[in-house]
């Protein structure tokens, strides 16, 4: 028996030239799951060109596998690393650190220069550059970042960088910060200029013509030289703080979720009358479609105060002339789709059922235009503060995609955003393309505006 096994290459880090102890400053952001065994593999190499890691110019150092899972449970892990054969690769280890992300309340973004730097080499100047460390509770040091290499200038100017907020400081704008500038050597050892210990709180003082220094020393200059005053002046020329509003913010900021459900009454469910039906009605448990309905929807109820849900059906012929519907009310009264609370659209659906004729084809575009419409219209009114989410239960291939995509444009910077869950066996496809996300922007305290919509399959 042979296996094979396939790794996908999610990052990586920066290459650190002549260091055989490298501290790599890249930060790789993964989505973690606490029901799910997510297993990573390490590999660490020795590059000798500029090709893609991994081709045979490279010297493969070692690997290290292990889960998500464990590196979250332990925060700081330490393993050996492994070459082929699972021999292993001398004393060398790897060490990971993990740090939640979550809840965290944004980024910044900070433009540093330094003016007089000590001259470090001989016949030229220095090639400084600027490294950042968080002092964790266990008075450990982090790598926050690390800066480019301005060659042979002692007045360098770095370019702007962005940095979250929790990895910074974890939030905690006295936490303090160590910062080191180095002047650079292709062999590996660096000669180090100078230091300052700052917090992102005495950061924030500066402002428009008004700029942070710091005096980068050298203690050991310090004891020894009796008139020494510094290596230099680090500047923090701008400070651009960038908040990041969860959901939680949106929903403590006044924000309110409309739920709309459209219900797929095409006749590939079967007939409602038959128990292989998708519709059939079962006294003693619900069908595949009031199972969706009702787990996103009781989620979805307690954070709309009204508990109003709207309840649309596509692909059915609908009295009193039976002709084919793409967007209808389920509770037959156009003026108000409008149910009170999930077992409301529940018995909507249920009295429905025998009154109309499952018919074709899957055209979803109409709804969505629907939802689209009326969320630009709060968008007009500058009352968006409400985010609307609808819910497509469909058990096949939806026949307008071309349609739907169109239908989607309108609303990408409008706050609506949309799911497709599939019933049955047949699992739907063609919602799965990703509609483009805008970012949040122009946010309210009160009543926040969500942008950006999004069309996935759940």
């Amino acid at each position: 028996m042979v296996c094979v096994s396939f790794h996908l290459q999610l990052d990586r880090t920066e290459v650190i030239k002549s260091n055989l102890n490298p501290v790599f400053a890249k930060v790789f952001t993964l989505d973690y799951y606490f029901e799910e065994v997510q297993k990573l593999r390490f590999e660490a190499y020795d590059i000798h060109g500029t090709h893609s890691i991994g081709t045979r110019d490279d010297d493969f150092l070692g690997g290290m596998e292990c889960t998500l899972g464990q590196i979250v449970a332990q925060k700081k892990m330490v393993k050996p690393l492994f070459l082929k054969y699972g021999k292993y690769a001398g004393k060398s280890t790897i060490t990971v650190h993990a740090e939640e992300i979550s809840g965290n309340n944004g980024y910044v973004e900070l433009f540093f220069s330094a003016k007089k730097l000590d001259d470090k080499d001989l016949f030229s100047k220095s090639d400084p550059f600027l490294e950042i460390y968080r002092i964790n509770d266990d008075e450990s040091e982090q790598l926050v970042h690390r800066t480019e290499v301005i060659k042979n200038n002692l007045n360098p100017v770095w370019e702007p960088f962005k940095v979250s907020l929790i990895s910074l400081c974890s939030c905690d704008e006295e936490r303090k910060l160590k910062c080191l500038v180095w002047d650079y050597d292709s062999r590996g050892k660096h000669d180090f200029i100078g230091e300052f210990y700052t917090t992102f709180g005495e950061m924030q003082k500066v402002s428009e013509g008004n700029k942070v220094t710091w005096d980068c020393l050298n203690p050991k200059y310090k004891l020894k030289k009796r008139n020494y005053k510094n290596s230099g002046v680090v500047i923090l020329n701008e400070l651009k703080l960038h908040r990041v509003y969860s959901f939680l913010d949106y929903i403590m900021g006044g924000c309110q979720i409309h739920f709309t459900v459209a219900i797929d009454f095409t006749a590939s469910n079967g007939d409602p009358r038959n128990s292989c039906s998708l519709h059939y009605i079962n006294p003693y448990q619900p069908n595949e479609y009031l199972k969706a309905l009702i787990a996103v929807g009781e989620i979805c109820q307690d954070y709309d105060s009204d508990k109003r849900f709207s309840a649309l059906g596509f692909g059915a012929r609908i009295p009193p002339n039976y002709e084919v519907s793409h967007d209808f009310a389920i509770n037959f009264n156009p003026e108000d789709d409008e149910c009170v609370e999930i077992q409301g659209v529940v018995e909507a659906y249920q009295t429905c059922l025998p009154k109309i004729q499952l018919y074709g084809p899957t055209n979803v575009a109409p709804i969505i235009s629907r939802l689209a419409k009326i969320a630009a219209g709060e968008e007009i009114t500058k009352d968006a503060s409400r985010y609307h989410i609808l819910l497509i239960l469909t058990d096949g291939v939806v026949t307008d995609m071309a349609d739907t995509r169109l239908s989607c444009r309108p609303g990408q910077m409008c706050p609506c955003r949309g799911a497709q869950a599939g019933c049955g066996v047949l699992q739907p496809q063609g919602l799965c393309t990703k509609m483009p996300q805008q970012g949040l922007a122009q946010l309210h305290p009160k009543h926040p505006r969500i942008t950006g919509q999004e069309i996935e399959r759940t």
